[in-house]
């Protein structure tokens, strides 16, 4: 009986060791869903950066957010994935710096923040604006895996890539695109942007461009990226410097 007693008293024991397992790991699993779900928070200039005025007219939908130049406009048109956890209107300051000189630009909003879970949703902003004869696609971090998919799915529609803090996982190396590569100087990431096996998978004649001082958040106006340095050059200088190289891509491609 006493046998009987003490092996009934380890199984409990046992069971509840498993229970106390399984509701850790629960708790566990539902937390790193809620960190993954939740935005980053966006910095004031995000929202500004959404109005119109005589230089960029700005349109926001549920699908996307739309910087149109008044003049000239080119036959060149910028997608933007966002980085994951970022909400699209983060890249809002650096969308409407290069709509403003001449290039329609297109913020697209993905499912949970997530750019991965809807790769090919630059087809619809395609197809909205017949007007443009050639495209480029741009990402951020997460966002630039995406983009870089979009283009490897999708070789006839898309002329350019833009990797900002980025890499692809397709081999696009014999692909006839124009592709730069920038990322900031102390991004933890950077050996990725910048390692043989990522050049071997892009175009030979890829632009490579690391930003001294700069870090990944500064992609965007938002806060809370986790593990990044902070960096030590403005974010407005940032931002200056990452749309000035987008914008010479895209002059590439520019029709005359």
């Amino acid at each position: 009986m006493v046998s009987r007693q003490r092996q009934l008293g380890w199984r409990g024991w046992v069971m509840r060791g498993l229970a106390s397992i399984l509701i850790l790991g629960l708790l566990g699993l539902s937390g790193g869903v809620i960190w993954l779900l939740t935005p980053q928070s966006l910095l004031p200039e995000a929202a500004a950066a959404t109005v119109s005025d005589e230089i960029v007219a700005v349109t926001v939908s549920d699908s996307e957010i739309a910087f149109n130049p008044a003049a000239p406009v080119s036959k060149v048109g910028l997608i933007i994935y966002p980085g994951a956890k970022v909400p699209a209107v983060g890249y809002a300051p650096l969308a409407r710096m290069i709509a403003s000189r001449g290039y329609a630009t297109y913020l697209v909003s993905m499912p949970g923040n997530l750019a991965l879970l809807a790769v090919d949703r630059a087809q619809a902003v395609q197809s909205g604006h017949p007007e443009i004869a050639t495209w480029v696609v741009a990402g951020h971090s997460l966002g630039g895996v995406a983009a870089a998919q979009f283009a490897s799915r999708n070789p006839a529609s898309v002329q350019g890539l833009v990797l900002w803090a980025s890499y692809p996982i397709d081999d696009l190396s014999s692909r006839d695109l124009a592709v730069l590569s920038i990322w900031g100087e102390l991004d933890r990431s950077r050996a990725n942007f910048d390692s043989a096996e990522t050049r071997a998978s892009l175009p030979a004649d890829t632009e490579f461009i690391e930003i001294p001082r700069g870090n990944h958040e500064q992609f965007g106006y938002y806060t809370g990226q986790a593990n990044d340095p902070i960096a030590t050059v403005s974010r407005a200088e940032q931002q200056e410097t990452i749309a000035e190289a987008t914008i010479a891509l895209l002059e590439s491609l520019s029709v005359p």
